[in-house]
């Protein structure tokens, strides 16, 4: 209780050290700032008491300290409500109507304020379309990429696991060995170049096709935009990294499922169907659902073909006012709630399929995550066989 509440009150009293603004409701009440001053102190004294208590009587402090007793025990937390109180009113008053003091002030400012945080909210306010525009699409790209990936994820995966069966005749053989020699060349490669190296090829790769039928600049932008190309990109890219997912969770099911299937006289085909499948992409649902927040910000290096996403909005607002570290702080703010937003709807999607959601940072996480979650959950299935043959 001590410490926890004591960390608080520091922060309150750092607070009412700190300069009223114009709005401060408490700039007319100084006999109560000073009193929380002071209730927040005496409270770090009580805690450094507590504490030099504990040391000396280290062993038997919960038998002998006063602090410990039920009368006081109750006192001191009604004490430590208070604490949160002053410190949450002087967090309102410094903070909250501090923010809104400078927001209203650079608001009626004629021109760029230079104190960092004035000089925000007037960006923000001159600029708020184009920075709106930027994030409706890198919304976009992620969202629909991501799911586009999935669908070619889908069909990738199956042929990367193929194997050959007894009865396969020549021709099958051929376009299975074709099938998984294919993706597995696309997954090296995709995954071993960077997605701005990809996007610029895809872009000028497009954009060359078409300029060589006789089109003009202006009817291939009409077809082949830049946010077309970005989402061929991402989709691309996507696509590699979600294959491996899926095949780590369908190789994470129990190898007994598959066989027992095939005894059944179930095909390949039909086992991995039926039966495999369903249960390894519940298994690699976790870091499947993680690539969007990868998406979300990986969407970002596509600025360099001119894809109008945050990052392309954010340069340009830093080429009209001329202030880069304000309003890569703004972009960077944008990114971390898009990404907390996505991660908090997708751990409720997990949760309602009784999965456990996996916290991912980067795509260089996504094995390791598929490996930890796909091999806890391959044995809470069972094969139904009546189902399998239906």
């Amino acid at each position: 209780m001590f410490l926890g509440t004591s960390v608080m009150a520091a922060i309150g009293v750092w607070f009412s050290m700190q300069r009223r603004s114009d709005m401060s409701f408490l700039r007319g009440a100084y006999a109560l700032e000073v009193f929380l001053y002071w209730y927040l102190m005496g409270w770090l004294a009580l805690s450094a008491i507590a504490l030099v208590l504990k040391l000396i009587h280290w062993k038997d402090y919960a038998e002998w300290s006063p602090f410990r007793k039920k009368p006081l025990v109750t006192v001191v937390r009604w004490l430590s409500y208070g604490v949160w109180a002053a410190t949450a009113t002087l967090f309102v008053d410094r903070a909250v109507m501090g923010f809104l003091s400078v927001t209203s002030a650079a608001l009626a400012q004629d021109k760029n304020p230079s104190d960092f945080l004035s000089s925000i909210v007037y960006m923000v306010d001159k600029s708020y379309g184009i920075i709106l525009q930027g994030i409706l699409t890198t919304v976009g790209l992620s969202v629909f990429g991501t799911l586009i990936a999935f669908v070619l994820a889908i069909l990738l995966v199956f042929l990367r696991i193929q194997s050959i069966d007894r009865s396969d005749n020549d021709a099958v053989r051929f376009f299975k060995s074709a099938g998984v020699l294919f993706a597995k060349v696309y997954s090296t490669v995709v995954r071993g170049t960077p997605m701005m190296v990809q996007g610029m090829l895809i872009y000028f790769t497009g954009f060359g096709l078409l300029k060589g039928t006789g089109m003009t600049v202006s009817q291939i932008g009409a077809i082949w935009s830049t946010f077309v190309a970005g989402l061929v990109t991402i989709s691309l890219n996507s696509t590699a990294y979600m294959m491996e997912v899926l095949r780590g969770g369908i190789e994470a099911v129990d190898p007994g499922q598959n066989e027992a299937a095939r005894s059944l006289g179930l095909s390949q085909w039909q086992a991995m169907i039926k039966v495999v499948f369903p249960q390894g992409i519940k298994n690699a649902i976790p870091a499947l659902s993680n690539e969007l927040v990868v998406n979300i910000k990986d969407s970002s290096v596509l600025s360099v073909i001119g894809v109008f996403d945050l990052m392309f909005a954010t340069k340009t607002v830093v080429g009209i006012y001329f202030k880069q570290v304000e309003m890569y702080a703004v972009a960077a703010v944008v990114y971390l709630c898009l990404t907390m937003v996505a991660s908090w709807f997708l751990g409720k999607f997990a949760r309602h399929l009784s999965v456990e959601p996996q916290p991912l940072t980067s795509v260089s996480d996504m094995n390791s995550t598929v490996g930890t979650v796909a091999g806890t959950g391959s044995s809470e299935y069972s094969l139904d066989m009546k189902k399998a043959r239906g």
